[in-house]
Formats: C-alpha cells, sequence, structure tokens
C-alpha cells in the first residue's frame, strides 16, 4: 500500500505501508490555482517559487493548473458527468458590474454576511468569521472590488452538479472515510454542517474570460468555477510530471491520499471534489484522511496581507532568521485543535529555550565532547563501548526513549505533527538530563568505559533526534 500525501503547499509522497512492500517513489508537487499565464500570474508564481526553495519545501515539479493537463484532465470529468446525468442546466442570477462590463468572479465582490449572528465583512463565495459558504448575490450591501460601485443582478444561464442525487453515494464514502481515515474533528463538524443543511445543486461554470473554457456549445463563453477545476489539479499536475498518473489517481486498492488544508477550504474537499469524482462513475483514488488547521492569528488580530498586518512568506526570508527556525516554530504552533497566536516575542521565546537551550545545546555538547582531540575527547572517533545493559542510567534513557518514539510514530501516523515534534523534542530533553546525570566530563578522567557507554549512547540519540526531526527541520537534520 503506498501513501499519496496532499497538500495544498505541500507534496506528493509514496512510502511502503508495511515490512517487505516497496512502492516507486512520486516526489514533491504544488498546487496553486492560477487560472492563466498572464505575466502578473507569472510573477507572483515566480515569487511564491522563491519562497518554497527558502523554506526548504521541494518540488519535482511546482506546478500550475494553467496547463494542457488541466484542461484535458477537467474536459475528460465533465463529460462523464454529462453522460451520466449528474449535471442540469438553469438559470441563475449573478452579480454584474456596469462600470467594469462584466460579470464579477467571487472574489472580486465584497460585503456584510447575510448570518445574522454574524455580520461580519466577507468576501463573495465566503465569510471568513463564521465560515458560512456564501453566493455574491447573498451578500448585503455588495461592491464592486474593483471599482467600489454596487453591481447589479443579471440572470444568466449555467451548469449545476447535482448534490442532492448524488448525496446518498457521497454519505456512504464520508461515513466509511471519515472512521477509517482518522478524520481530524474539525473536517467532521464542517462537512457535517453541510449536510445538515442539505445539499444544493451547485453551480460549476461562471462568465469569466479567465479558467478552463466549458467544452459545450451553449457554454463556450464560459469558464468552469474555480472550485470545480481547482482540486482537479491536483490530478492534471500529477499528469504533468507523469504519463503513469493513473497509476496514483485511478488505483485505490494500493495508493491512500492525505490532504493537508486550512479549514475554510474543507466543504470543497469533502463535499464538491468528492461527488465530482464519484458522479464519473469511474475508479477514483479518494481521499482517505484529512488534516485541518484552524487559523494562525496575528498578535492581536488576525492575518491580513491586503491590510499588512502579519508576516508572510516573502518577509520570513526577509528577516535573515534561518528557515529551521521558521519551520520549528510554525509547526509547534500549528493550530490543530484550536487557533492559535503567532507572536515575536514567542518566537523568541521558543528559539531560546526550546531550539538553543534544548536541543542546540544537547547536541553540541555531544559532538564537540567527541571531537576534542585524544586527552580531552575521542578525536572525533565515536567509542566502543560495552555492557551497556548494566548502567543504570542508560537503562533508564532507553526505556523513556523507547516510548517517546512509539508515541512520536503514533502522532505521525495519525497526522498530528504538533505532537510528534512534540515527543521529538522531549526526547532532546532526557538526553540533556542524561548528560547531566551521568556528570560525563568526570567519568571521562574517572571511569572511562561507563564514559564511553554514556557517549556512545548520547551520539545515537543525536542520530536518532535528526531522523525524527527530518519532517520538520530536513536541513537541520542534514547539517546534524
Amino acid at each position: 500500500m503506498a501513501v499519496l500525501e496532499l497538500f495544498q503547499l505541500g507534496g506528493f509522497r509514496s512510502v511502503p505501508r508495511q515490512a517487505g512492500e516497496t512502492s516507486g517513489e512520486l516526489p514533491g508537487f504544488c498546487y496553486r490555482p492560477v487560472p492563466t499565464l498572464s505575466s502578473e500570474n507569472s510573477r507572483y508564481h515566480k515569487i511564491h517559487d522563491e519562497v518554497y526553495k527558502w523554506f526548504d519545501i521541494k518540488f519535482d515539479k511546482f506546478g500550475r493548473t494553467s496547463s494542457p493537463e488541466q484542461t484535458e484532465v477537467c474536459h475528460a470529468i465533465f463529460q462523464k458527468l454529462m453522460e451520466n446525468n449528474w449535471l442540469t442546466e438553469n438559470t441563475m442570477q449573478q452579480l454584474y458590474c456596469d462600470t467594469c462590463q462584466r460579470f464579477l468572479a467571487d472574489r472580486l465582490v465584497e460585503g456584510i454576511c447575510p448570518n445574522k449572528t454574524c455580520n461580519a465583512p466577507a468576501r463573495g463565495d465566503q465569510c471568513e468569521i463564521c465560515s458560512t459558504m456564501l453566493n455574491p448575490t447573498e451578500l448585503i450591501e455588495p461592491k464592486c472590488k474593483v471599482c467600489k460601485n454596487t453591481p447589479r443582478i443579471r440572470d444568466t444561464d449555467h451548469l449545476f452538479l447535482e448534490l442532492p442525487q448524488l448525496t446518498d453515494k457521497l454519505v456512504n464514502y464520508i461515513s466509511e472515510t471519515s472512521v477509517t481515515g482518522l478524520w481530524s474533528q474539525n473536517a467532521i463538524q464542517a462537512t457535517n454542517a453541510w449536510l445538515k443543511e442539505g445539499l444544493k445543486p451547485r453551480c460549476i461554470t461562471r462568465d469569466l474570460k479567465w479558467g478552463v473554457p466549458v467544452p459545450h456549445e451553449k457554454y463556450k463563453d464560459k469558464v468552469f468555477y474555480v472550485w470545480f477545476d481547482a482540486p482537479i489539479g491536483y490530478v492534471s499536475i500529477t499528469a504533468g510530471y507523469t504519463p503513469d498518473w493513473e497509476k496514483w489517481w485511478k488505483n485505490p486498492d494500493n495508493v491512500e491520499l492525505f490532504q493537508f488544508m486550512g479549514k475554510d477550504n474543507v466543504p470543497f474537499h469533502t463535499i464538491m471534489f468528492p461527488s465530482t469524482l464519484l458522479g464519473t462513475g469511474e475508479k477514483w483514488t479518494m481521499m482517505k484522511t484529512i488534516s485541518v488547521t484552524e487559523y494562525l492569528n496575528y498578535e492581536a488580530g488576525k492575518f491580513s496581507k491586503s491590510k499588512g498586518i502579519g508576516v508572510f512568506g516573502n518577509d520570513a526570508k526577509d528577516t535573515n532568521i534561518p528557515p529551521e527556525v521558521w519551520r520549528y516554530y510554525l509547526l509547534m504552533n500549528r493550530p490543530e485543535a484550536s487557533d492559535t497566536l503567532f507572536t515575536w516575542a514567542d518566537l523568541q521565546a521558543k528559539l531560546n529555550t526550546e531550539l538553543l537551550n534544548n536541543l542546540g545545546n544537547f547536541i553540541n555538547r555531544v559532538l564537540s565532547f567527541v571531537a576534542k582531540p585524544a586527552g580531552a575527547g575521542y578525536g572525533s572517533v565515536v567509542p566502543d563501548a560495552s555492557n551497556a545493559e548494566s548502567h543504570p542510567l542508560t537503562t533508564k534513557l532507553v526505556e523513556k526513549t523507547s516510548k517517546l518514539v512509539d508515541l512520536y510514530l503514533d502522532a505521525m501516523e495519525k497526522v498530528k505533527l504538533k505532537q510528534g515534534l512534540k515527543c521529538a523534542m522531549a526526547i532532546s530533553g532526557e538526553g540533556n538530563a542524561y548528560l547531566q546525570d551521568s556528570q560525563f566530563w568526570k567519568l571521562y578522567k574517572e571511569d572511562p568505559a561507563t564514559c564511553a557507554i554514556v557517549m556512545r549512547t548520547s551520539v545515537g540519540l543525536v542520530y536518532l533526534l535528526a531522523c525524527l526531526l527530518e519532517p520538520f527541520m530536513p536541513s537541520f537534520s542534514n547539517e546534524v
């Protein structure tokens, strides 16, 4: 069984699931819904690419949805949905800006959330405060984001995915997979909220000039709605990497699909995309596990790129703080169960107390002592040691470390990344206590045999830490 890990800003990876099993390696991909090859989009694509490289995030193909493969795969899925009668035609109301002379994409509409318990500022497709999914026409006091004028409502014909008719198939999939795949609780809650309200037909086309064109004579001047075709980008970018993409995406018996994302994107991946794949009637690799984060807030408020509040990828790069520090802090602060807070003071505190005083201190003490010349250390040669099991401190360390490794593996299998990182750091803490309790600097002269046991064990612990921390801080692990 191979594992397919899918991140919105991450990658695919296959690993053997059981002893004796082997699988090919399909390295990293990044998915960004970029609709056209305009110079503006290319500029942002380049910026993202540079930031990810700095963060030590590697891709064999840094993909985009503005590719021939995207059009090809989208059209194939669309045709299957048409053949299976899961698409219907209907007239919908859409916001049209007379000043800009165009129908407005959801992201180009701003207004007030119609949810009476919220009434917060919201964009055209979703309220970020209460997470309500919206149609732009539902917004109170809508405004065109470009010209700030009030758009008017116009009728327009569109194609709809019949989610109500697909509900039984979808519920069967969710009921089984959410349990076997250990879906995070926030993913289950967001999905059940949609199901509880009752699914409605979802429009999959838009009156826009950019995007994937609809292969239908009546709708040839329209494009697919971004949240219909964007998840298909996972498939098409794989197709752009290898002609054998179906070995991953149409091989559910041998591939497990993991997805990682923020909570505002959950319904598109647990409702819309699965319904789309189920509607084709083909044997797709469906998502097994989804790991959803809550919000990471900034100092006293929320991150806001438009208002210049927060620190973003290119900003982090410009601070000259090493990427390992950023990766450690953001993963240790990952909002897995509830919102968490980024503060500069907390970043500094975790750097000093956890990375430097705990991890860095342990590794430096061990390796620098081994590296000292003979007479003061071991001349950069790890000492031989025997009868380690007779040394009580070492036996106690082994017991504690073994338990922490088991907890680490369990946390990582359940995609509890923060807990996995905490287990690794706890092992480093045990290593520091082991060094201090053994007083190795005295043993070196008074009991060389026992000192050799302590230092050989400590070097092994350093190696173990480098392995356990590799998913979190790969450049640090390589250096160690």
